[in-house]
């Protein structure tokens, strides 16, 4: 059975943003899913609605072998002060695809948490939303070992911004802080906690 995937693409004053590494992720994944190898120019395809003015939206592309929908809201960032530790070897999110259960089961284990940070084979992957990076004082890393490499984490170690390392549970107080990222959360405005915020 074909699981529809989505992107998710910043739309920023009318502006969307980083579509190249959308659109390279997009047919990546159709291809690997076997749903195509023709080329969907996402510049033609997104037409901005005149009502949407200046501000922050979310474009979200619901796509398989053909574009099933297209949705734009209004996006306003939740707030992220604390991260729980879960542990979870099977799950596995190579796409980004709509059914987000999995993930919403670990999410749900975040108790006083905001949200949860996911553990595979003990190494650092992602929390249930966005890519992270971690701070040692000299550089920002990013985990090698993601469960879905986002569009804005390659944009910024294609500019030089993160490098990758495996870093293990057993590593995480050797850094000093913790950024989360997505494609609706630029680096400049990602949430940062001390990684003191990481509790399990």
């Amino acid at each position: 059975m074909n699981l529809p995937c989505i992107e998710t693409i910043c739309l920023r004053n009318r502006q969307l943003q980083h579509l190249a590494y959308h659109e390279q992720r997009l047919h990546r994944t159709r291809a690997a899913l076997g749903w195509g190898t023709d080329h969907w120019p996402l510049a033609q395809l997104l037409k901005v609605p005149e009502a949407l003015g200046p501000g922050t939206y979310k474009c979200r592309l619901t796509y398989a072998q053909e574009v099933e929908n297209v949705e734009w809201e209004s996006y306003a960032p939740r707030p992220i002060r604390s991260l729980r530790l879960v542990y979870d070897d099977a799950l596995k999110y190579p796409y980004k695809y709509l059914d987000r259960a999995a993930l919403r089961h670990l999410f749900d284990q975040r108790g006083t948490c905001d949200d949860v940070l996911i553990v595979q084979k003990g190494c650092l992957t992602d929390t249930s939303y966005c890519n992270l990076a971690l701070f040692d004082g000299t550089r920002w890393c990013t985990p090698a070992t993601p469960l879905l490499p986002g569009t804005q984490r390659q944009y910024l170690l294609d500019q030089g911004v993160l490098s990758e390392d495996t870093i293990r549970v057993e590593d995480l107080r050797q850094f000093q802080q913790i950024r989360l990222f997505n494609a609706m959360l630029p680096w400049e405005e990602g949430p940062t906690l001390s990684t003191e915020q990481v509790v399990g």
